[in-house]
């Protein structure tokens, strides 16, 4: 009788959970998540953290991993490489993730040698060049086009687009001279120099004069005397390595010291927050962007607001960045990989990089602005298109893309790991 009694209680038990209510208990998927909401990069590092969260729910109330529910080990780091390696550790050997999202170029580039020993696969919000040769790399993955494509991507237009057709430099482009560039960047900073090679390569493709490298700190609240000494060099164009704070301190004092220089930002510099930190020294900036602006209108815009909202009520929506998105696509593209895993019966490290790398022109972040995604055993760039913006009338929007392999094709290959 007792037995009888203790299996009618178990049967009521799994009709009250539903289908997935014994998974739920028995099984679990654990993901980590590093962020940077108190360090150096927490200008863009806030909202991407809120956005991971948020989507990570949402896929939990979709059914999570084939029924299995995600558990989400999110840890601040405060951008500093030693807490990084200490999170990862805490990660692989108390939390037992399947695998982590990672953040900061310095950080995933030191571990990435831990990453490859222990197999653990590595979605970061670094879109390093550097991270995308699985010959070097295997067990890296980014969720944007690299920062080495974007930068070569955003130069190129520029020449294409501003220096040969803007009347702003018809004189100049008249008189046969050479554009003038300069890099601004935190020279010490891995992220902020991670393509600074690779668009200096692009800039003497085109045919660019090259001025000196102007130190700016990611922390930078006055960047005068690196105005003047570009200025000085004559800089038709300057390239901001650094993300949204300093580099609108730098818009600015370039405004007030008359610099007259075009400016093109990298894509953590680049967001809604920039014309409303530098105000109209912002407005014909170009940048780079990884996924539709927060404020664009997109095909799960709905949804995102909604999570927001359920979730994060306290933060209002008009604060909420590209990077709320962004932590959409990274989450996204996660959960792809993990459910293909799974469904393969490998929902281990060898398992999900192999789903990564069976990505062919997979459309599924493009309900966010997002691009086609292609991803293979032998290259791990996420795509070979570039998405420029431009702060037009106070607003930053998308003003064209440039796909860098097509124009390009005797040379993508040989960018690999740049």
């Amino acid at each position: 009788m007792m037995k009888k009694r203790i299996n009618l209680i178990v049967i009521v038990t799994l009709m009250i959970l539903g289908p997935f209510g014994m998974l739920s208990f028995a099984q679990e998927v654990r993901l980590g998540a590093l962020q940077d909401t108190t360090g150096a990069t927490s200008d863009v590092g806030k909202d991407e953290a809120l956005g991971v969260r948020e989507a990570v729910q949402y896929y939990n109330d979709m059914g999570g991993i084939n029924g299995k529910k995600i558990r989400l080990f999110q840890y601040d780091y405060g951008y500093r490489v030693p807490e990084a390696i200490t999170t990862y550790k805490r990660f692989r050997d108390y939390d037992k993730v399947v695998m982590v999202l990672g953040w900061g170029t310095g950080d995933t580039e030191a571990l990435s040698p831990t990453i490859n020993a222990d197999k653990m696969p590595y979605l970061s919000s670094s879109f390093s060049g550097h991270l995308c040769d699985p010959k070097k790399t295997p067990y890296n993955f980014v969720y944007g086009t690299d920062y080495s494509t974007n930068a070569r991507g955003a130069i190129t237009y520029w020449y294409e687009e501003v220096w040969k057709k803007d009347p702003k430099w018809k004189e100049l482009r008249e008189k046969g001279v050479k554009p003038k560039f300069v890099c601004f960047m935190d020279t010490a900073s891995p992220y902020a120099t991670a393509p600074i090679k690779a668009i200096k390569d692009q800039a003497t493709i085109l045919g660019f004069e090259i001025g000196p490298d102007q130190h700016v700190a990611l922390t930078a609240l006055d960047t005068k005397s690196q105005v003047i000494a570009a200025k000085a060099f004559g800089a038709n164009l300057v390239w901001h390595g650094n993300t949204t704070m300093s580099v609108s301190a730098a818009l600015k004092d370039a405004y007030a010291l008359g610099l007259g220089a075009d400016h093109i930002i990298n894509n953590w510099g680049f967001d809604e927050n920039l014309p409303k930190l530098a105000g109209p020294a912002a407005e014909g900036a170009m940048g780079l962007l990884a996924c539709a602006l927060f404020i664009d209108e997109y095909p799960a815009k709905k949804t995102v607001i909604e999570y927001c909202k359920k979730l994060n009520p306290g933060v209002p929506l008009e604060n909420r960045l590209i990077r709320t998105v962004q932590g959409w696509v990274k989450v996204t593209l996660a959960v792809e990989a993990m459910k293909i895993a799974d469904k393969a019966g490998k929902l281990n490290g060898p398992g999900i990089k192999d789903a990564f790398e069976s990505f062919r022109n997979w459309d599924g972040l493009k309900k966010f602005g997002g691009q086609l995604v292609t991803i293979t055993p032998t290259d791990h760039r996420y795509s070979s298109v570039v998405r420029v913006g431009r702060v037009i009338k106070g607003k930053p929007q998308t003003v064209g893309e440039i796909d860098m392999k097509a124009k390009f094709p005797d040379k993508w290959d040989s960018w690999l790991g740049w």
